[in-house]
């Protein structure tokens, strides 16, 4: 079975607040594939002032007739000053595939950076994101393409559409109009649909 390509929308996760460092908290979304539930991206948010940091976890598995055919597990630990990233230790296991990341501000993070840290709204304005998963900088283009709703917890819920477009499949990240970040879609591997949303 083909890899489920995860790479690039595994990055921190959380809902934000419209201020500069984003918010603090713990949340969990359900990782749909085609609609099908296949595990848990669980993370939390913490710190004070502009500091943030954030524990990003990771845990699929894609089943054919009650066998695991598929296995993702990642974890990052992030370290925020403000909108910029200041150090990125990760891990993960894509299939029996190890890979690990580990970067700060004395070598890979020189300037201003952000990975695909849907949490903060400022990722809207960005044109290059940190891969948490390969420690590559991408080249990137984000814009709203629509509006619409998407489920939150068992109801729809008004939500804009932003297209987050780079070197892989084209990821589409829901918004509220207050700018709390409630779901996310793309297509991976097979032509398949995989979603984040909160149950």
């Amino acid at each position: 079975m083909k890899r489920v390509a995860l790479a690039l929308m595994l990055g921190a996760v959380a809902l934000p607040a419209a201020v500069a460092s984003g918010p603090t908290g713990e949340w969990t979304f359900r990782a749909l594939l085609d609609g099908e539930p296949i595990g848990e991206h669980r993370f939390s948010v913490s710190g004070e002032g502009d500091e943030r940091r954030v524990l990003s976890r990771a845990d699929f598995a894609v089943k054919f007739l009650g066998i695991t055919a598929y296995r993702y597990r990642h974890q990052a630990i992030e370290h925020w000053r403000g909108n910029c990233l200041t150090a990125l230790d990760s891990t993960t296991d894509d299939d029996g595939k190890p890979e690990s990341v580990r970067v700060d501000q004395t070598d890979a993070l020189k300037g201003c950076v952000m990975s695909f840290a849907y949490w903060n709204p400022a990722i809207q304005t960005q044109t290059r994101l940190l891969n948490a998963q390969t420690g590559r900088l991408e080249s990137v283009q984000v814009r709203r393409i629509g509006s619409g709703s998407v489920e939150v917890r068992g109801k729809p819920v008004e939500a804009n559409e932003f297209r987050i477009s780079g070197p892989a499949q084209p990821i589409v990240v829901w918004y509220t109009p207050r700018g709390e970040w409630v779901g996310l879609d793309s297509i991976v591997a097979g032509g398949r649909k995989l979603s984040y949303r909160l149950p």
